[in-house]
């Protein structure tokens, strides 16, 4: 069953599927590299949430209120929302989960694991989503590289890793490289560059490095407002 991946730029993307869809860090109103306004995202079920700056908060108590949609946060950052005004009913769990857990809506799996990072409320995270069909997405959040990447490469089946590459405020290209090879994943989505001018301005230098290590893994550079369909 094929799925459709839209990036609309720094660390915001869309999945629609059959069984929901699932938006993850949100951030359209101020976003420079997004293309489009909230409303313009169609029928969202799911909202997930990897911690609380600005920039990756973004949009997500209007979403979450105009479409009913289901908020994941770590519980910290669940309940800061919750008194932004997103309803008891609207997060998954009721308050919702932490590192380690895996819940599960509408068939699809959500494991929320570390990142590296900082937040005000709780800590950041990352998520590895399953789907019914065993498709497995990971989208890593801010983060730096960090050794049990290795492990979640073991666990899981990963077919698209979702890593920033910006530097500064996470990895770099040479660290999401190598990142690759501890994740094993069969292609990588580069996020989190080309939005604010300190940041990396295009994915070139990501592509000489996984060159550099020799891995199998696709490189699947997007543009904000880009769309592709996988398996």
């Amino acid at each position: 069953m094929k799925k459709s991946i839209k990036w609309h730029g720094h660390a915001n993307f869309q999945i629609n599927t059959r069984w929901g869809n699932i938006l993850i860090d949100p951030w359209f109103e101020e976003n420079p590299s997004c293309k489009i306004k909230p409303s313009e995202c169609g029928d969202i079920s799911m909202v997930l949430v990897t911690h609380d700056h600005f920039d990756h908060v973004g949009e997500t108590v209007e979403i979450c209120k105009n479409t009913g949609a289901k908020l994941f946060a770590i519980v910290e950052t669940a309940l800061k929302l919750k008194d932004m005004g997103i309803n008891d009913d609207q997060i998954v769990n009721g308050i919702g989960f932490n590192i380690g857990g895996t819940v599960e809506e509408n068939g699809i799996k959500f494991t929320m694991v570390e990142a590296h990072h900082s937040s005000a409320s709780g800590v950041p995270v990352g998520y590895i989503i399953t789907f019914p069909d065993g498709f497995t997405i990971y989208h890593a959040g801010d983060t730096s590289i960090f050794a049990s990447m290795q492990t979640y490469g073991e666990l899981y089946n990963i077919d698209i890793a979702m890593l920033p590459i910006g530097g500064v405020f996470t990895m770099d290209p040479r660290q999401a490289a190598y990142a690759c090879k501890l994740l094993k994943c069969k292609s990588i989505i580069p996020m989190h560059w080309g939005s604010f001018p300190v940041l990396e301005q295009n994915t070139e230098n990501l592509i000489k490095e996984i060159k550099a290590l020799k891995l199998d893994t696709k490189v699947i550079s997007l543009n904000p407002g880009e769309e592709i369909e996988v398996e």
